[in-house]
């Protein structure tokens, strides 16, 4: 973590020990992932070319663990600084007006949550519907898995990132009054 951010995040109390715990906890099963995929794409990639059986599904599942990778390491990597942006401006008013400064970084936060409060209400209801109506991907006979459980990850890593972008604009907005 950045020197600049162990500054900016707060801490202390239960709600944000647990969730930089569960960021952490989610970025860290991505990486799992990310490892676990290349396993799989390099033997299908052997088996394809030296033994020409390639695996059924691996195209589907590719597909599916880049999704859930990018919605697994969200959260922590707004938590870190590290989700691209272009913040020049801001770290000059940062700078130059402190107190202009952390009302910028209230008001990109909280527009945050409202842009993954959009996100979720799109993801919840194709969640819901997934699961009611057992969706798939793949080819019957050859390969199937169930759409469900990556939405559950898009959920699930659009409210940890939702209640972080919370966390910061709250802190933001309350900074402003000890500076």
């Amino acid at each position: 973590m950045s020197q600049k951010n162990k500054k900016v995040l707060p801490g202390g109390n239960a709600f944000n020990s647990t969730l930089d715990l569960s960021l952490t906890t989610m970025n860290t099963l991505g990486s799992l992932w990310v490892f676990a995929l290349m396993l799989l794409i390099c033997t299908d990639a052997i088996a394809r070319s030296f033994f020409n059986n390639p695996f059924h599904g691996v195209t589907e599942l590719v597909e599916f663990s880049i999704i859930g990778i990018v919605f697994l390491q969200l959260g922590d990597a707004t938590r870190r600084g590290r989700l691209t942006r272009s913040d020049g401006f801001f770290n000059l008013m940062h700078a130059r007006k402190p107190l202009i400064g952390k009302n910028m970084a209230a008001l990109f936060d909280f527009l945050s949550v409202i842009f993954f409060c959009i996100v979720l209400w799109g993801a919840v209801p194709d969640l819901y519907d997934a699961w009611v109506n057992d969706y798939f991907v793949g080819e019957e006979g050859l390969f199937t898995a169930p759409k469900w459980p990556i939405k559950v990850v898009i959920v699930l890593g659009c409210a940890v990132t939702l209640l972080h972008f919370l966390r910061m604009s709250v802190y933001y907005l309350g900074s402003r009054s000890r500076s």
